[in-house]
């Protein structure tokens, strides 16, 4: 098994990514979602951008940031929409960087494009509720399709395209890849 994982970059990549993500979500899950206020908070904030976006764009709005268990994004008239810990694209940003990290490249190009992808995921995260909270007034028929088809596809299509812009551009091309 050793000696495929070294032969074979294809097979290393997996063991590499699967892994970290492991690791990683396993410490999302035990430590900083049950033990910390980190989760909450950066749902938070991204319910404050949400409302500031819409408010910049005319809505009136309403925000609850009660406690973990229930905070909402909606405009005046609407239900509005539940943002909770699986919405917040944390398990993205790890999903991203373990993608980077696992990838044979330059470990300079990796150390400024990871915190620069996270940037990028982020923003379109801040769209998505923005425009969820868009569909939940104007369309609210539509929001369960578009929260789990719609903007999951967007949302994993751009990441890969990130990943695949820096497999292009920044990674190491001296190393093979099948």
């Amino acid at each position: 098994m050793k000696a495929l994982i070294k032969q074979n970059a294809f097979v290393r990549f997996i063991c590499i990514a699967g892994s970290l993500y492991l690791i990683l979500y396993l410490i999302y899950q035990f430590v900083v979602k049950k033990y910390t206020f980190y989760d909450q908070n950066f749902i938070g904030g991204l319910i404050r951008s949400a409302d500031y976006c819409l408010k910049a764009l005319g809505y009136t709005t309403f925000t609850v940031l009660q406690d973990h268990d229930f905070q909402v994004i909606g405009i005046d008239g609407s239900n509005g929409v539940w943002v909770g810990s699986n919405c917040n694209a944390i398990t993205l940003f790890t999903l991203f960087s373990v993608f980077i990290i696992a990838y044979p490249g330059h470990q300079k190009s990796k150390l400024w494009f990871i915190p620069l992808g996270i940037v990028f995921i982020h923003v379109l995260n801040l769209l998505r509720v923005v425009a969820l909270a868009l569909i939940a007034f104007y369309y609210p028929s539509y929001l369960n399709f578009n929260h789990t088809y719609t903007f999951t596809f967007i949302v994993y299509a751009f990441i890969f395209l990130l990943w695949m812009f820096w497999i292009n551009k920044y990674s190491n091309k001296t190393k093979s890849f099948p």
